[in-house]
């Protein structure tokens, strides 16, 4: 980070080589006084072009898991560890947020949107907000990505960034096959040695550790990093940061934590939520094996099971059978219908006797009576498909 760079806005040369904490710092090992995060900045820009259709009118972080949007628990998750102002760094349909949440009053947040022109990566979309920041130069700031379900322990996170004076903490999680993830090794003290990409032969898969997309910055970091183009966090600030020899920590929390980047993922997390095996205190109803919301229709002859969320105004007929799935608000799933780990979308509709597995259904999409959808198979919004016109299987 300490060379010198052309911006690609202003055409002017920058430095933002980290220096280190504020002359005046209180930071480090034995301060008496700890401080609380009460502030945080929370991604939610990406397209989530690897969920769609679920993603062609929603944003990814607005798309319902367990009967709110899946932002909701995120929300709900950082007022219980004593946030209180969250910036949103928005882009992909950035209008959709605010007429919903409002200033967060109802969640006892006070919310701001800042919306990137043009898209600028996660070091970019922290940069780009933090002039709404209140947080002092040596204040802990929390920062989260918006398509992570994780049970972490926000709290001791930030304990952990105060106790070893860290300039960055990382929440680290271990994963049982790393090849798909950056690997993040750290030593006996949990300091971070280097971000190593993907792993392509055994011999380069050196820790189990990954990064699990959510940090506690020193408020002081943020502003190093360059403004107005795009940056990478993970491939380009945490790199150059421990190459200018800041502190980077990592703390280890191996609860539950699910990336929620593919439609099999999302609805796996709903259902968890639903059952009590991923935490949130924004679950508009009891824990269990299923979850109605209000003025939702299940007939008493329909079975639902595995965590499944039945969302508002939609309906469910006699014989109906759906695990693990997610019924969108207004979504129709007719007699004799069988459903198992799939989303079908606001407004869609399931002709009878139809059969789906690992599917998703797009908004206002219409599957006809006997037909046969499985193993990721994705339907758009508003198609229409005629009766028994798709089989994975010779009879179903």
């Amino acid at each position: 980070m300490g060379a010198r760079r052309r911006s690609v806005l202003e055409g002017t040369t920058e430095r933002s080589a980290y220096t280190g904490p504020p002359k005046d710092s209180s930071a480090g090992p034995g301060r008496k006084q700890r401080r609380q995060v009460t502030e945080a900045i929370l991604l939610v820009g990406g397209k989530g072009t690897r969920l769609r259709p679920l993603t062609v009118n929603t944003p990814k972080p607005m798309v319902r898991a367990a009967g709110v949007p899946f932002l909701t628990h995120q929300l709900a998750r950082a007022k219980a560890a004593g946030v209180e102002h969250i910036v949103l760094a928005t882009s992909y349909l950035a209008e959709v947020f605010e007429p919903y949440f409002g200033d967060g009053s109802a969640l006892g947040l006070h919310l701001e949107y800042v919306t990137e022109e043009e898209p600028l990566g996660t070091g970019g979309a922290i940069r780009n907000v933090a002039s709404r920041l209140h947080s002092g130069p040596d204040e802990p700031v929390l920062i989260f990505n918006g398509d992570i379900l994780t049970g972490l322990d926000i709290g001791a996170l930030v304990r952990t960034h105060e106790t070893t004076g860290a300039d960055v903490s990382l929440h680290l999680t271990k994963v049982t096959d790393p090849r798909a993830y950056g690997l993040v090794p750290t030593d006996d003290a949990g300091r971070v040695l280097a971000f190593l990409e993907k792993p392509q032969t055994p011999e380069e898969i050196v820790t189990d550790q990954i990064n699990a997309g959510a940090y506690v910055f020193r408020r002081s970091v943020i502003d190093t990093i360059p403004a107005g183009r795009p940056v990478s966090v993970e491939r380009e600030t945490f790199p150059e940061l421990l190459a200018t020899g800041a502190h980077l920590q990592g703390m280890v929390d191996s609860t539950y934590w699910l990336d929620l980047g593919t439609p099999a993922a999302f609805v796996r997390g709903s259902a968890d939520l639903v059952l009590g095996r991923a935490p949130s205190p924004a679950i508009p109803g009891r824990c269990g094996d299923r979850l109605v919301l209000p003025t939702a229709q299940v007939a008493p002859g329909a079975k639902l099971a595995g965590g499944t969320v039945v969302g508002e105004g939609a309906f469910v007929a006699e014989g109906a059978r759906v695990f693990g799935s997610t019924i969108l608000p207004g979504a129709v799933i007719e007699p004799g219908v069988l459903i198992t780990d799939s989303l079908i979308g606001t407004g869609a509709r399931v002709g009878t006797r139809s059969v789906l597995a690992d599917t998703v259904i797009g908004d206002g999409a219409v599957i006809g009576a006997d037909n046969e959808l499985r193993s990721g198979a994705r339907i758009w919004c508003d198609a229409q498909i005629p009766p028994a016109a798709l089989r994975f299987s010779s009879d179903t």
